[in-house]
């Protein structure tokens, strides 16, 4: 028992710590698809840089390569007034493309130094609270929640809205910079293109079972942790397919999207900002 409690906040910290990362951009008002190419950019930054480096600038230029990432997708959902399903997606493809050609040359090399994967499980935890806490009891955390509620209201107090949704997506996409730094120096020390395993769709999909609620994260960050615990403990102990096995979180995540309405979701979330409309 105790062990299947580990493993589950083990293997549940990426999916928190990107789950945080879409929440923030959401809860702005900006959807992010991106996640996952987000992910697969920063682990193989992580990598590269803590190769030269060491683990901790490791880290540093992940959350930066994150942090780049989400302004990059805030140039065309914010600025452009794109679609931001299209460049989500966009996104999502440009990072796993870019991060598997350039990360050739360093597959199948060890990390020296690998980090610890507690400590990431911790700071994941710590960041959960703070983001609810940034969320609910500063000014600029209840700005930001008016930019994805009533983004007219944020206007006419003379904050700029789209400041404020690239503020979201760039501290947003520094933690999901985090979470593929855990993958590449602490749970997996190394580098192998498509690393990430689709944990950004996972994370996507979290951000909508927990209401777009930091804490409620940070359980079923947990419960999906679990549910990948027990799909690498029971296979080959019960006369069931891997790929079943396999399939069993994101079919879930295929649930969670299909039986979740847009209710509870921030009512300008999608939805692009033009001053006078």
């Amino acid at each position: 028992m105790e062990e299947a409690l580990l493993r589950a906040v083990l293997f549940g910290t990426p999916i928190l710590l990107a789950g945080l990362g879409a929440l923030l951009a959401e809860r702005s008002g900006v959807v992010n698809l991106g996640v996952e190419g987000m992910m697969a950019l920063a682990a193989l930054t992580a990598f590269a840089a803590a190769q030269a480096y060491g683990p901790l600038p490791g880290v540093l230029a992940a959350f930066g390569v994150g942090a780049l990432s989400g302004l990059f997708l805030g140039l065309f959902a914010v600025t452009l007034r794109a679609n931001q399903f299209v460049a989500g997606l966009a996104v999502a493809a440009l990072g796993l493309g870019a991060s598997g050609l350039l990360g050739k040359r360093y597959e199948g090399l060890p990390l020296a130094h690998p980090l610890p994967e507690g400590g990431f499980a911790l700071l994941g935890a710590a960041l959960a609270l703070l983001v609810h806490l940034f969320l609910t009891r500063t000014r600029t955390g209840l700005f930001l929640r008016s930019a994805g509620e009533n983004p007219k209201a944020v206007d006419l107090f003379g904050v700029s809205v789209d400041g404020v949704r690239y503020l979201a997506l760039g501290l947003g996409g520094g933690l999901i910079g985090l979470a593929g730094a855990y993958l590449s120096l602490a749970y997996r020390p190394s580098w192998t293109d498509g690393m990430t395993a689709g944990l950004g769709w996972v994370a996507i999909a979290l951000v909508i079972l927990a209401a777009w609620h930091p804490l409620r994260a940070l359980l079923g960050a947990y419960f999906f942790g679990l549910l990948f615990f027990l799909q690498f403990r029971l296979q080959g102990s019960v006369p069931i397919p891997s790929e079943a096995f396999a399939a069993v979180p994101y079919l879930l995540v295929i649930l969670v999207l299909a039986l979740s309405g847009r209710s509870r979701a921030p009512k300008a979330l999608g939805q692009p900002f033009e001053r006078g409309r």
